[in-house]
């Protein structure tokens, strides 16, 4: 199943390929279809080479009009082409496989009305799922599909859709086929189908240059109620208008639909003209501000790969981190320029490179620019450096060469590559050409090498408490060293009538272990000093002694709320780090939180107040803490405004931190309509919620969970129900879990995701330690015989992380040993979860 860069070198070399056909019939039951591929190709004459084809049977191969034996040249995964032609003609018959795993074509019923559901996931490596392919970046072609299904479907691919063709006899009646037009040139990572009953809302736009753009938005028709089109129209329309904009090119397709599809892995796809999301997108119940941006930010991130990755696309998978950090940058920058979500920055400082800061403090951190040997590598980079970190660095860049000079230099990309594969060199030139700034020396410190520095302020002052020496020390730890230059800004604040307002600003740049900055000396020293200020460079920093004690008492008093968070995340990294206690943390959190207006910080820093309560607290004072931090985020839920969105996060926060009697006598009245703060709508997905922290407590057990999931006869609704009999706190519980989720194969993804989120919530994490040595035993099988999808989703959920113990790092260690070189792609992601067990034993030494 795996691809390495040196075939697929190879293969470019070899191969030009014209045109794919590919014709699809979806009428031929649950289990596979039917999937015919016509490929035109120049080659080198009489070279040979394969073509991916993951089947369950390959019925037929025909090259150049010559017949081979499927037996001889197929094994279920590669067809080989011998003895290659100048101009080839390719014909391959096969039957595909219904995915439920979230890769090639997922199949999906809706419990609702029992109709089905399909769409494709593609990248890395999937579409060879679907139909024959030479599955790498560098070789687009143009796709034409045709595709027969029930005719009450709507289907839905690249190009505009058809109207459709009612299927004679040998096709069965109430069947139709829609023919498609071809594609431009793009990789086939890019392409999509999506078909059912799915239900749309239409509109258009006129782009830059005079064209109409239709546009679509869809859902299954038992969640189309709860759609709300118009508002994604909106940003849809603000996107495309920033994007051409900045870009100077106009937006590159036909037509733009955006489908919202069930039991989805990742939050979307960047499908060329048909981009696909997470159908939690789809707000049935009422959520957090924070989510809504989060749609928001990835829709303007989509909507920036139809520039940045399907009209300029990468050659190999090394440069992945140029699509997904540009697009991850290009969102901020839109979002923040062009809508309603103007603090979009601030939530990039907390959000993106919170996990940046974490992925690249792990032990398999890597340089952005990754080495990826093989298919394998790819598809476990997908991770904080790729994106988070690489927009960081971006946003630094512009920074540097300011964003005028930069938009200028992209706009020149997009000119000279359009439809083509590009490498980082080509973007870097642009850039170069249009800044006047040389770019290799900042391409190898930023780009080609890991790790992240630690600013620290040093000054001295006189009696008068004025600056009569300042500098900035840079550090790095031991194993990846290398000091960086930054561009960054100093920010003084003072409190002024009750709030810390900035006093004074200064930008400058930073480079080596210690950087003097003369400009501030002679300045009265201000009641908090903040490295980074306007949060531009990519880097840890520290508060001198003085400013932490006075962000301490005065955090929630900035006006603006970006600096307020960028000091939060410096204490946030000081308990992760192991320098400060935990539990001042957590006080910290609990005493600040409740004045936080930014709704995404809310989000974060109670998710940072779980992580700490979870790992970072002395076990010895953990239970004790988390009951406490329970009451706590109760009276913040009753003190808040009434039907504020930070009362309904605390609301949620206490929920599933309640466990004391007290506390699961709230949870079981909010639940029955009683003792419900006024503001608070008990809706279903709260209902969920709060059954759930009962069961986990002990207080709702099977019968509560069929009684709920009688309610909510939902796809959403069961995926509920799995979570919550997962944690069940019994023994028996956790063993039929386990059982289906291990031992198993039939889970689908949604499902299997949902499961073991609810097996390790747990209050008493001895109902996990029976699992520790089957998870070792059974976790290279798992690897070796699932999907990468699920397999990851099993490997990295069922780590057992909350049993932090000398036991489970000894362990750990033995597996390493056993495993060796042999899968360095599972070997990363258990040295990945090793790391969190290490970090957190660190910190709980720390908080005493």
């Amino acid at each position: 199943m795996n691809l390495t860069r040196d075939e697929a070198r190879t293969r470019a070399d070899l191969l030009t390929v014209h045109s794919y056909k590919v014709t699809l019939d979806l009428t031929r039951g649950d289990r596979v279809f039917g999937s015919t591929t016509v490929v035109s190709f120049a080659a080198e004459q009489g070279a040979s080479t394969f073509i991916d084809a993951v089947a369950d049977t390959v019925h037929r191969v025909e090259l150049n009009g010559v017949e081979l034996d499927p037996a001889e040249v197929a094994d279920g995964v590669r067809i080989q082409l011998p003895v290659l032609a100048a101009s080839n003609t390719l014909v391959v018959e096969a039957d595909m496989l219904y995915m439920n795993t979230g890769e090639g074509l997922h199949r999906f019923t809706d419990p609702v009305d029992g109709e089905v559901y399909l769409y494709t996931q593609f990248e890395v490596p999937d579409s060879r799922r679907v139909f024959a392919v030479f599955e790498q970046p560098d070789l687009k072609s143009t796709f034409r599909f045709s595709v027969t299904a029930p005719s009450h479907w709507d289907v839905i691919s690249n190009m505009p859709t058809p109207e459709p063709v009612p299927a004679g006899p040998a096709e069965g009646a109430g069947n139709s086929t829609w023919y498609f037009e071809p594609t431009p040139p793009m990789s086939s990572y890019v392409t999509a189908l999506i078909a059912g009953p799915y239900q749309s809302v239409r509109s258009e736009l006129t782009s830059s240059d005079g064209r109409t753009i239709p546009l679509g938005v869809f859902a299954r028709k038992s969640l189309m109620q709860y759609m709300d089109a118009e508002n994604i129209f909106a940003l849809t329309r603000q996107g495309f208008e920033f994007y051409e904009q900045q870009f100077g090119t106009p937006y590159p397709f036909g037509k733009y639909d955006q489908l919202f599809v069930p039991e989805f892995n990742a939050g979307a796809m960047e499908n060329a003209g048909a981009v696909t999301f997470v159908e939690t997108y789809v707000f049935r119940s009422r959520v957090p501000d924070a989510t809504v941006e989060r749609r928001a930010i990835t829709i303007l991130h989509e909507l920036a790969h139809m520039w940045f990755g399907d009209l300029v696309t990468m050659r190999w998978w090394n440069d992945l981190w140029l699509n997904e950090s540009f697009a991850e940058f290009m969102s901020t920058l839109a979002a923040a320029e062009a809508t309603e979500f103007e603090q979009a920055w601030t939530t990039f400082a907390i959000l993106e490179k919170g996990w940046a800061y974490r992925q690249d403090q792990l032990p398999s951190t890597h340089p952005i620019v990754a080495q990826i040997n093989d298919l394998e590598d790819v598809q476990v980079n997908f991770d904080g450096i790729t994106y988070a970190k690489g927009a960081s660095v971006l946003k630094q860049l512009v920074a540097w060469v300011g964003q005028d000079r930069f938009m200028e230099g992209v706009r020149q990309y997009f000119a000279k590559h359009s439809w083509k594969n590009t490498e980082l060199v080509d973007l870097l030139s642009e850039l170069e050409a249009a800044s006047g700034r040389d770019l290799k020396a900042w391409s190898a410190l930023w780009l080609e090498t890991a790790g992240v520095n630690t600013l620290s302020p040093e000054f001295t002052t006189d009696d008068d408490g004025t600056i009569t020496s300042f500098a900035i020390l840079q550090t790095a730890i031991e194993a990846f060293p290398t000091l960086r230059p930054h561009r960054l800004a100093v920010g003084f604040y003072d409190l002024e009538g009750g709030a810390l307002v900035r006093t004074h600003r200064l930008e400058l740049d930073v480079d080596g272990e210690r950087t003097e900055v003369p400009d501030l000396v002679g300045r009265t020293q201000p009641a908090i000093v903040l490295l980074n200020d306007d949060d531009l460079a990519y880097a840890k920093i520290r508060l001198d002694p003085a400013s932490l004690k006075t962000s301490v008492l005065h955090v929630k008093d900035f006006r603006d709320s970006l600096p307020r968070t960028l000091v939060l995340a410096s204490a946030w990294d000081a308990a992760r780090d192991g320098e400060t206690p935990a539990r001042d943390y957590v006080e910290l959190v609990l005493q600040n939180i409740g004045a936080e207006s930014d709704s995404s910080v809310v989000l974060v820093l109670l998710r940072q107040l779980a992580s700490a309560l979870a790992f970072y607290i002395n076990p010895a004072d953990r239970e004790a803490m988390a009951e406490a931090a329970a009451d706590r985020l109760l009276d913040l839920a009753l003190a808040a405004d009434a039907g504020s969105d930070a009362q309904l996060q605390f609301t949620r926060a206490f929920s599933a931190h309640a466990r004391t009697a007290s506390q699961l006598d709230t949870v079981e009245a909010m639940l029955a309509g009683r003792r419900v703060p006024e503001g608070i709508t008990v809706d279903q997905d709260l209902r969920w919620e709060l059954l759930t922290s009962l069961v986990v407590g002990g207080r709702a057990g099977e019968a509560e969970i069929d009684a709920e999931l009688a309610r909510d006869s939902t796809a959403t609704g069961a995926l509920a129900a799995a979570a919550a009999r997962a944690a069940l706190p019994t023994a028996h519980a956790k063993e039929a879990a386990w059982a289906a989720l291990v031992d198993s194969t039939d889970l689908p993804n949604a499902t299997q995701r949902s499961m073991i989120a609810g097996f390790t919530r747990v209050h008493d994490r001895s109902l996990l330690e029976p699992f520790v040595e089957r998870y070792f035993a059974s976790v290279q099988d798992v690897w070796a015989t699932r999907t990468h999808e699920i397999a990851q989703q099993i490997v990295v959920g069922l780590y057992p992380s909350l049993l932090t113990t000398q036991e489970t790092l000894d362990r750990t260690d033995a597996f390493l040993a056993a495993l060796g070189d042999s899968s360095p792609s599972l070997r990363r992601l258990i040295l990945e979860s090793r790391d969190g067990v290490e970090r957190a034993r660190k910190a709980q030494a720390a908080d005493r």
